[in-house]
């Protein structure tokens, strides 16, 4: 089938129950996305497409083929071929009666076109049956779709169609299908009711139908001459193209250019299908064949052997034209024109225009399709360049996830944003945050007896640990250098709980690096952690391969930490301390050290949390995953506003009809319409923070000291 048909199932599919149930329905069929309109397709795509559609709507193929059908007489319409089904006929069994035509005329466009053929028979008992041809089994369901909406839509009435029968082919050659379907025709207006506010429509209505009336006359009854005035000779070359045979298939008479173009037609006695096929309808050759057929056009064919030798090189002769039966001579004349497409296919049969009569339309035929071939094939380079730009957009979009997904783990979501639209990152001071840094025990003697490769490989199974957790505790993993790994909670985006954030990634860390094994000696390595909690400085540096880095005396601190620390153990300042005092962790004394820089301070170890076992840490098990407090009032604020939102809206829509339309656009602000988020557990992104940003311009109940703590310019590095 071309593919038009499969582009309508798509449209249908797509139009009635949306663009995931065609994704869903093309994947289990196996099935590209997108089908080129002049292209042809295996048969099996569209039966496969049907036979997954009667499984996911859980109906028969009948329901679906007939719905089809119905749809597929609208897409014919809204395809641009609207005017020209109107026209094909005064009533619906002249409408079908030259289906067959229109077939033929659209087989100039689409050449290897397989349609199926109807046949309109009225029963001595009034009946009216439609017979069905066609090379496709089990797709004779479309056709009451189709019948039932041409007959709704074109004449207002009601068609029912039921199967009579669908007998054995005898007729037709070639194993075909043939259904006879019971044609039940009802006029819809004749039933309607004419209500007093429609009296007016009623009435012109009969008005319009009377001058329709006066115009054609009820009964028409043409006159015939005599005698046939025209002589034979004048006949021949007025028609070069006609055939006269009798019942018995003998050819009494030709055209002259048919005798040019068929020279053995010049015989007498010689039999019709002796020299053509029947190559539409697909029938046996015999008066009572064609008789059964006669409103069928027909389509003859020369045979290759019985003609001259110079004439069985070139392309063989098709005639397409009318049977009409002369029943006081018992004799067929076959009215017919060549059947040609385009000026190449002329010429292949050494044929000319001036061989085609000056009244045949066959001339304006030719020259007319042979533009419209252009365009055909113009119209399928654009097809197909737009789908090779469907499929380089998809394929730029997957690679721009990619792409956006690795700027985004090198820089936090909003700051990359708006470099991507060239603006300038300001630097922002964060009063109140925790940092963490951590570094392999022994590293220098690790890195001395090992392969640069076993580093490589040791470093990056626990790095890939690490970096799993920022995401379960949300924090904001800064860089990594040699063996350091550097981790901020409260920054991009301010949080409360900073410093438990941070201290539950430090115990999961520890646990983590047990995962990891020593190359030199097999056990699994060991980890100093230092947490120190304080103001810093944020931003942007470098253009070329831009950094989010920290900047303060917060950072060396939180280094120190680690320096000083001890194998295997998680080192808190005592400003972190203090954070986390009463927060359910369970933490020890170390007493006074002196730090490098900063003199004696009392530090503190972190043992565990008291609260969550460590598959919550973890992040792993089917336990309740760690959930902040802040996580926790900031989904149930939000879910507050959007309710709150939601009954001023509905209190703004009751007084609307009170209040002038333009106070009332004006009410809403674009503040009170917050994008609806989950409400559990989420990572927090930069927009959350024009709701939900915490009140830093007082101190703390943390702990902290009230007073200001001088920030300086240093980068974030280990010293």
């Amino acid at each position: 089938m071309y593919g038009f048909i499969n582009t309508c199932l798509r449209t249908l599919v797509v139009e009635k129950f949306g663009e995931e149930t065609w994704e869903e329905l093309r994947l289990l069929a196996g099935v590209q996305d997108n089908f080129m309109t002049y292209e042809i397709y295996d048969d099996v795509i569209t039966l496969r497409l049907v036979q997954e559609a009667c499984k996911m709507l859980d109906v028969t193929a009948e329901v679906v083929l007939k719905l089809f059908g119905e749809y597929f007489f609208s897409f014919c319409k809204m395809s641009g071929y609207d005017t020209m089904l109107r026209t094909l006929g005064g009533n619906l069994v002249e409408f079908i009666e030259n289906l067959d035509a229109l077939h033929s005329y659209l087989a100039l466009s689409y050449q290897e076109m397989n349609a199926p053929s109807f046949r309109v028979e009225r029963t001595n008992d009034g009946r009216t049956l439609l017979h069905y041809y066609s090379d496709r089994k089990g797709l004779h369901h479309i056709v009451p779709g189709i019948i039932e909406a041409v007959a709704k839509d074109f004449f207002g009435s009601k068609v029912t169609m039921t199967i009579l029968e669908q007998p054995e082919e005898e007729e037709r050659t070639g194993k075909k299908e043939h259904v006879i379907f019971l044609m039940t025709q009802t006029n819809e207006g004749a039933k309607t009711e004419t209500h007093p506010n429609e009296e007016s429509g009623a009435e012109q209505k009969d008005v319009a139908g009377k001058v329709m009336l006066d115009r054609v006359p009820h009964s028409f009854c043409p006159s015939y001459p005599k005698r046939l005035w025209i002589e034979e000779k004048a006949f021949c070359n007025a028609f070069p193209f006609h055939i006269v045979f009798d019942q018995d298939l003998i050819v009494k008479q030709t055209g002259v250019n048919i005798q040019k173009f068929v020279p053995g037609l010049q015989r007498t006695g010689i039999r019709l299908d002796e020299y053509f096929l029947v190559v539409h309808p697909e029938v046996t050759l015999n008066i009572y064949s064609i008789k059964k057929f006669i409103n069928s056009q027909f389509v003859l064919k020369t045979k290759r052997e019985m003609l001259p030798l110079s004439f069985q090189n070139q392309s063989m002769l098709k005639l397409r034209g009318q049977m009409v039966w002369m029943e006081p001579l018992r004799c067929m004349v076959y009215l017919c024109s060549p059947k040609l497409r385009s000026l190449q296919e002329l010429e292949e049969r050494g044929l000319h225009l001036a061989d085609i009569a000056q009244h045949d339309t066959t001339r304006d035929l030719i020259l007319l399709n042979q533009q419209r071939l252009a365009e055909i094939e113009l119209s399928n380079q654009l097809e197909r360049k737009k789908e090779e730009l469907r499929i380089l957009s998809r394929n730029l979009e997957v690679e721009k996830k990619k792409t956006e997904t690795l700027l985004y783990a090198m820089l936090p979501r909003h700051v990359a944003n708006q470099l991507k639209e060239g603006k300038k990152v300001e630097a922002g001071e964060f009063e109140v945050c925790t940092i963490l840094f951590s570094d392999v025990v022994t590293f220098t003697n690790i890195c001395a007896a090992c392969e640069p490769i076993q580093i490589v490989h040791m470093l990056n199974s626990m790095y890939s640990k690490f970096d799993r957790l920022t995401n379960v505790h949300d924090v904001y993993k800064v860089e990594t250098i040699g063996d350091a790994y550097m981790v901020v909670g409260g920054v991009p985006i301010p949080k409360d709980t900073h410093a438990e954030r941070v201290a539950n990634f430090a115990l999961g860390m520890r646990i983590a690096a047990r995962e990891v094994t020593n190359p030199i000696t097999g056990q699994p390595i060991q980890i100093r952690v230092g947490l120190h909690t304080g103001p810093v400085l944020a931003g942007v540096v470098g253009e070329k391969m831009p950094r989010y880095c920290l900047f303060g005396d917060t950072v060396n601190t939180a280094s120190r930490m680690e320096s000083h620390g001890v194998p295997d153990h998680i080192h808190l300042s005592p400003f972190t301390y203090r954070a986390l005092e009463d927060k359910m962790f369970d933490i020890r004394e170390r007493g006074e050290i002196q730090v490098k820089g900063k003199g004696l301070m009392t530090t503190y170890f972190l043992l565990q949390n008291l609260k969550l076992s460590e598959e919550q840490i973890m992040g792993k098990g089917k336990e309740e995953t760690c959930v902040y407090r802040d996580d926790q009032q900031e989904a149930q604020s939000l879910e507050n506003k959007i309710t709150a939102e939601q009954k001023n809206v509905g209190e703004k829509e009751e007084r609307k009809s009170v209040q002038e339309p333009s106070r009332s656009s004006s009410a809403r602000s674009s503040a009170d319409d917050p994008s609806p988020r989950p409400s559990a557990d989420v990572t927090p992104n930069i927009s959350v923070v024009q709701y939900h940003l915490a009140d830093y311009s007082e101190p703390l109940d943390n702990g902290l000291p009230a007073e200001n703590v001088n920030i300086n310019s240093r980068l974030c590095t280990l010293l």
